[in-house]
């Protein structure tokens, strides 16, 4: 299987308290540990030490998103093939952070930092694993389930995409395209899971962070999180609609430094022999926001 999910995402914020604030009653994660300033924290539905980590900076944006492979082994195989591709790569050491194994980090063409790990604290769910309930008692906010995935901006769509699949494996659930099918404007990528999609690329300006997105169930989840949302006084980018692109349930927010964040659910199916969906620039809008079927300026342009 090779790489099989993504695993987490640092975000950098500029005010740590309102942050952790933020992400544990405004979206509902549970705080898993603190260490050299960064705060570590994790969905009810996840068993892994954490998912998101934040990390107190001068500007908010993404540190690096990570995916997990399925046995140490894969870090030394993938090593060569990274490499190969030509990509800078270097070696994170065991526990350099709260709950990790080793792992290896290297920048995308678009200028983004990605690790791969395999080794990372099982901390469980609530739940426990026999004869388990659906979900707990007393959770908050909008509660997801789980990090699902993150969008990334950068000027070489085509390389990054191309790297994604012949060096790490994933497919292309759906592209968006100029009109001439000259240049590609957007690439949706995915594992083996069946996702729509782990990673997605938008072309704009290198190293920027679209979003970050936490999967809730389906639209009624998607509807309840705006109300959460707008009893908060959350900044609200894009109330409750859908994508025509992965066929999601959507809405978009910003957290208290700025970063964007989606509340995601439903969507296709995918399996390795899914065949690229193709989009065209001039009906991008209706593929970002299938009911009003055009684009709204703050998101191409609210970048971190």
């Amino acid at each position: 299987m090779g790489v099989m999910r993504i695993g987490r995402a640092e975000l950098r914020v500029m005010d740590m308290e309102k942050a952790v604030d933020y992400y544990t009653r405004v979206i509902g994660l549970e705080e898993t540990g603190r260490r050299d300033g960064r705060v570590y924290l994790k969905a009810w539905d996840e068993y892994d030490h954490h998912s998101l980590i934040l990390q107190e900076a001068d500007s908010p944006g993404m540190d690096h998103c990570a995916f997990k492979v399925e046995t140490l082994e894969d870090l030394a195989r993938y090593e060569k093939k990274i490499e190969h591709f030509g990509l800078t790569l270097k070696r994170v050491s065991n526990r350099s952070r709260l709950g990790e194994g080793e792992a290896i980090r290297f920048e995308l063409p678009t200028g983004h930092q990605v690790e791969l790990f395999h080794e990372i604290d099982y901390v469980g769910k609530i739940m426990g694993l026999e004869n388990p309930h659906p979900w707990p008692d007393n959770l908050r906010g909008i509660a997801p389930h789980r990090l699902d995935h993150v969008l990334l901006t950068g000027d070489d769509v085509d390389s990054t995409t191309r790297f994604f699949i012949e060096a790490l494996g994933f497919h292309q659930s759906e592209k968006i395209m100029s009109v001439d099918g000259e240049v590609t404007i957007g690439s949706f990528l995915f594992t083996n899971n069946g996702k729509p999609h782990e990673i997605a690329f938008i072309k704009g300006p290198d190293k920027k962070l679209h979003h970050a997105a936490f999967f809730v169930d389906n639209w009624y989840d998607v509807l309840k999180g705006a109300d959460i949302l707008s009893k908060n006084n959350v900044p609200v980018e894009v109330t409750p609609t859908r994508h025509g692109i992965t066929r999601g349930l959507t809405t978009y927010f910003f957290d208290p430094s700025g970063n964007r964040n989606e509340a995601f659910a439903s969507g296709y199916i995918t399996y390795p022999d899914f065949k690229t969906i193709t989009w065209t620039e001039d009906k991008i809008g209706q593929g970002i926001f299938y009911h009003r079927r055009e684009m709204l300026e703050s998101f191409g342009r609210a970048l971190t």
